[in-house]
């Protein structure tokens, strides 16, 4: 007897997104999906963790032999004078200086370090992603307080073919959940009831119109 592997929750997150992305591609509008609520309470906490590309300012008070804007390598790691391969991705700026002001510790009496994140990218599982006909289709870096007009407006608005009213929101927080969003009435009419808040790792698929 053969057993099936168990299938994880990124798994499944993966499989409902690939069902989406056929679902909506080859005629969604057949299938009823509810509106994107408006709010999103979850964005407002938002804190930012460092992506890989990231551009550091590292700033070590009274060592100014020590600061220096550094990246943040695709390894997700950043190496400073003193300090050989320093994990970076994933950490806010506080916890980077903390760990940075433990490693200077060995080489410098009570050392006290500032960081400033000055290029942004973000982890990749936090970045927006826009498919279909947008005019400049591509990966946005998550901002607090991010809204669907902010998305559009940075991949240059909507493409001629685009099919806005039945553009899809992938939602990742929740699981692989599906909304209708009203592209068409946000950016052709200026209805702003049709703006809604964006989470971090959203997909917003807009599909080509049929007629």
């Amino acid at each position: 007897m053969m057993l099936k592997p168990a299938i994880g929750a990124r798994d499944r997150v993966v499989l409902a997104w690939c069902a989406a992305l056929a679902t909506v591609l080859l005629g969604g509008c057949a299938s009823p999906y509810p509106l994107a609520p408006s709010t999103a309470p979850g964005g407002a906490n938002y804190v930012y963790h460092i992506g890989p590309s990231d551009i550091v300012n590292v700033i070590v008070w009274r060592n100014p032999e020590l600061s220096m804007s550094v990246p943040v390598r695709p390894d997700g790691k950043i190496t400073t004078p003193l300090i050989d391969d320093l994990p970076a991705i994933g950490k806010t700026p506080t916890e980077l200086e903390r760990d940075m002001e433990q490693a200077l510790g060995k080489f410098i009496r009570d050392p006290v370090v500032s960081i400033v994140v000055t290029s942004f990218t973000g982890p990749r599982d936090e970045r927006i992603r826009v498919i279909g006909e947008a005019a400049k289709p591509g990966a946005l870096p998550y901002q607090r307080d991010m809204t669907l007009l902010d998305v559009v407006l940075q991949v240059g608005g909507l493409s001629d073919f685009a099919d806005g009213n039945e553009a899809r929101l992938f939602r990742v927080a929740e699981g692989g959940k599906l909304y209708r969003v009203r592209l068409r009435d946000l950016v052709k009419k200026g209805d702003i009831s049709a703006n809604v808040d964006i989470l971090p790792g959203d997909i917003l698929i807009i599909p080509q119109s049929w007629f």
